[in-house]
């Protein structure tokens, strides 16, 4: 009895049929218990030894029990286990292996992978979860729209739960990963390093919708007096200047986010108009900048 305490409270509660056997207790004794209303069957797998509402990791720990001892918890539900902010999913991701077959759970999705999930498994203490990088990874490679994909490898490098050269590591560790080559740029971006990756995007958008192409790192001075280098612009057939400023992948930084504002604010003059993209917009969302481009009177390729 001592054993089965300890389980469940490391669990939340939560204990799978197959570790009852192993610690000696048979159905009998547990059916006398759910019968008392002290535990409750919440899957054929799984028995609580609560009652009422079960909290989210209860649900998590149900989720891995019932698939299995090799079972991880996967996608943004390991993400949100290792730390991830504002990235919360109401159903629960379980990465699982190929070959298991088991009853569905409702709010549960399964995950089947052929993965070495020795490879994937985190070795923290605590319910049993994939390593952050791998389960952001899969998650944003095959379930994620493209937009939240990026998003979230940008988010869990601006909460400092990994870095850019991990997630790069892991990109190559994972192959065949789908979107992989995405991936990689944005994770340039979030490094620092989306310069020349945004001045190659910005060709092949005036290429590809026959636009003239800017003037590149043209030099400004702002309202303080401060010398500028702006990203592209075009001198519109009124006399006016056009500017296109390229954020990073993603601005959740603040401070970034608000500096480069006001460095914008601070370069639009009468004859001088400041408008921002992102760099996922530029590579993802190419038609919509270009849309805007046109409309405010980028003159068209000789």
């Amino acid at each position: 009895m001592d054993r089965l305490v300890e389980l469940v409270a490391a669990q939340q509660g939560m204990v799978a049929r197959r570790q009852l056997l192993e610690l000696g207790l048979e159905w009998e004794r547990v059916r006398n218990q759910v019968a008392a209303r002290r535990w409750v069957v919440h899957t054929p797998r799984v028995v609580g030894t609560t009652t009422g509402a079960l909290t989210w990791e209860q649900w998590c720990w149900l989720a891995v029990l019932h698939a299995g001892p090799r079972s991880l918890l996967g996608g943004l539900s390991a993400a949100e286990a290792r730390g991830l902010v504002g990235w919360h999913r109401d159903t629960i991701t379980v990465l699982v292996d190929d070959e298991l077959a088991f009853e569905p759970v409702p709010g549960v999705r399964f995950f089947r992978s052929r993965r070495p999930f020795d490879l994937l498994r985190s070795t923290a203490s605590g319910i049993p979860t994939a390593q952050l990088e791998p389960a952001i990874l899969l998650w944003a490679g095959y379930q994620a729209n493209l937009r939240s994909a990026h998003g979230c490898l940008a988010a869990s490098v601006q909460q400092r739960l990994t870095t850019a050269d991990r997630l790069l590591t892991w990109i190559e560790t994972l192959q065949p990963l789908r979107r992989a080559r995405g991936f990689k740029r944005t994770v340039g971006d979030i490094a620092g390093s989306a310069g020349s990756a945004a001045e190659l995007d910005v060709r092949r958008l005036c290429r590809r919708f026959n636009l003239r192409l800017p003037d590149r790192q043209r030099p400004r001075i702002d309202r303080a007096g401060r010398k500028r280098w702006t990203d592209c612009e075009w001198d519109l057939p009124d006399g006016s200047v056009l500017v296109l400023e390229v954020d990073g992948a993603f601005h959740i930084d603040v401070l970034q986010w608000g500096a480069d504002i006001k460095r914008a604010r601070a370069l639009t003059t009468e004859h001088r108009t400041v408008i921002r993209c992102t760099a996922f917009e530029l590579r993802h969302e190419m038609d919509d900048v270009a849309r805007d481009l046109i409309a405010l009177n980028v003159p068209r390729a000789a």
